[in-house]
């Protein structure tokens, strides 16, 4: 199967390399708040940031066989751990929690993107491609959650996870329709963050199951 995306294109060098150092950093910025939330030390800043950072990744090329990203590619972990000194160093402030949900749609959006390319890049079917974008954008949160005693972004009614899929799903649709890969990624993440953003401002969800469920 011919991928839709050049695998070329998921390097540093490029849009959507660009785009996977944006959700690391975002993603390690919302594990180290998450940290900051608990009052932790600042190895367990950096511990918080590394694991969100790169969980959804890790998870992503673990099941389309490809090599682990960070493992070849140090700069993915001093990503991290930058982004989690720059929240301890700022320190207390009134606006940061609010900016973990900004900063999580943010990281939704790209890596919802970034996903999707980068399972395209290695032969996956579109829908599965789809699915990718997905885990790759939300497992390390559901991480971050769990490790911070939260509630699991996956449980939440407002939209977060479908943020995630309307990203990967325009991009892959887009690639698919002869969209270059640049606009493609920029349209999609641009549409994943519109989505997130009004939940946060609107309290936009998705309707919950109707009726009374009995036992």
């Amino acid at each position: 199967m011919t991928p839709l995306v050049d695998p070329n294109l998921a390097t540093p060098e490029t849009v959507l390399g660009a785009l996977d150092f944006a959700g690391v950093a975002v993603f390690a910025a919302t594990g180290a708040l998450a940290a900051a939330r608990q009052k932790h030390d600042l190895v367990t800043f950096a511990f918080f940031g590394a694991i969100t950072g790169v969980g959804g990744g890790t998870l992503r090329d673990l099941l389309i066989g490809s090599p682990v990203f960070w493992v070849h590619d140090w700069r993915y972990i001093a990503v991290c751990l930058a982004a989690s000194v720059a929240v301890w160093l700022v320190g207390a402030r009134p606006w940061r929690f609010r900016a973990l949900l900004w900063l999580d749609a943010v990281g939704l959006a790209a890596y919802g993107v970034l996903g999707a390319a980068k399972a395209d890049a290695a032969g996956i079917a579109p829908l599965i491609c789809i699915v990718m974008g997905a885990l790759t954008a939300c497992f390390g949160g559901v991480v971050r959650d769990l490790l911070a005693g939260e509630p699991s972004i996956l449980l939440r009614r407002e939209i977060t996870v479908s943020a995630a899929l309307v990203a990967a799903t325009i991009f892959v649709v887009a690639q698919a329709m002869g969209l270059a890969a640049w606009p493609a990624a920029f349209v999609a993440s641009a549409c994943g963050f519109a989505l997130r953003a009004g939940a946060l401002v609107w309290g936009w969800s998705l309707p919950s199951f109707p009726g009374t469920v009995t036992r």
